[in-house]
């Protein structure tokens, strides 16, 4: 799945992205598979870095190590389930310089009570799910670290969504906005699909 979706990236994407895989405490096969992947794949466009956990930590906290070693000003958290088939960093980037838009990606939710939530058509959505999901930097500077406490992805984009959302003192409430027609091919999310229904 990782090298389908780093194929993609390095196929598609512009200059001077940069790619940071947390390894959360790999299986032995995954680190042998992880050991030369940085330097496999980083080439003209693509930077790659590997960062390995010792034991599994997490969503959140694995999200978090990737991004304190991120340094671009625009963040894309980038499930590898997902296959790049065109750019896909250049309108997120873009939809981001619309400074009243806080959070983008490909899927979004809603909801009329904040308790229970449906998948969203493209437009302003209540959250964007994690799969696919872009901020600035800054605002992980500013609002984060991603709460470790969540161990359920969904519930952790919608939590991250909402404080990334939040206007600062004396600002309005900024927007979610599912962004329409990114070139990604979506496969199976293994993890999620090995749990059981009454699990997930």
């Amino acid at each position: 799945d990782l090298a389908r979706a780093l194929a993609g990236l390095r196929a598609t994407s512009p200059i001077g992205t940069s790619v940071v895989i947390v390894a959360d405490g790999p299986s032995p096969q995954q680190e042998a598979a992880l050991e030369h992947v940085d330097a496999a794949m980083s080439g003209d466009s693509l930077t790659v870095e590997v960062i390995w956990t010792s034991e599994r930590s997490g969503p959140a906290a694995a999200a978090n190590v990737g991004l304190r070693r991120a340094i671009g000003p625009i963040a894309i958290l980038l499930d590898s389930s997902l296959e790049p088939t065109g750019d896909v960093v250049s309108p997120i980037v873009g939809a981001l310089q619309d400074s009243t838009v806080a959070i983008t990606g490909g899927w979004g939710i809603v909801s009329t009570d904040l308790r229970t939530f449906e998948d969203a058509p493209v437009g302003d959505v209540e959250a964007i799910l994690g799969q696919c999901q872009a901020f600035r930097r800054a605002d992980y500077t500013e609002r984060g670290p991603l709460d470790e406490h969540f161990r359920i992805p969904r519930s952790l984009d919608i939590w991250w969504s909402l404080v990334l959302r939040e206007g600062s003192a004396g600002e309005s409430a900024r927007r979610a906005a599912r962004l329409d027609g990114l070139p990604i091919r979506q496969h199976e999310q293994r993890g999620s699909a090995d749990l059981s229904d009454a699990e997930r």
